[in-house]
């Protein structure tokens, strides 16, 4: 059995929700450096997947946090919206740092929203 916070969600649970945020907070980061960057960085595809990475990591966390039974759906769509940021800034930013950062946080959000959603 999970163990749970003091605000009654489960350590996994808790550990997911941080890792939404954390994606959330540099997907968008990300987002004026790749429009600082230009050329292929500022493609609107590109800066569009970065937006809805950023707003689904932040509405599964807010599911998480007020305890939605519906949780497991925006962690399904999370998981799968994650794993293409991910590949999309490892795909462009082989010697860019803050996309090299922002990959592996989407991996890490994209596996623990998996375990939220099964």
């Amino acid at each position: 059995m999970a163990q749970q916070t003091s605000t009654g969600i489960s350590s996994e649970m808790q550990q997911c929700i941080d890792e939404c945020t954390r994606c959330h907070n540099l997907c968008l980061a990300l987002v004026r450096h790749c429009l600082e960057r230009g050329g292929e960085y500022a493609d609107p595809s590109h800066i569009a997947l970065l937006l809805d990475c950023a707003d689904i990591c932040q509405t599964s966390a807010n599911f998480m946090l007020r305890g939605s039974e519906r949780h497991h759906l925006t962690c399904g769509v999370c998981t799968d919206i994650c794993r293409a940021c991910a590949e999309d800034c490892e795909r462009m930013g082989q010697d860019d740092e803050m996309m090299q950062q922002c990959a592996e946080q989407c991996r890490r959000c994209q596996q623990s929203c998996e375990r939220m959603a099964a």
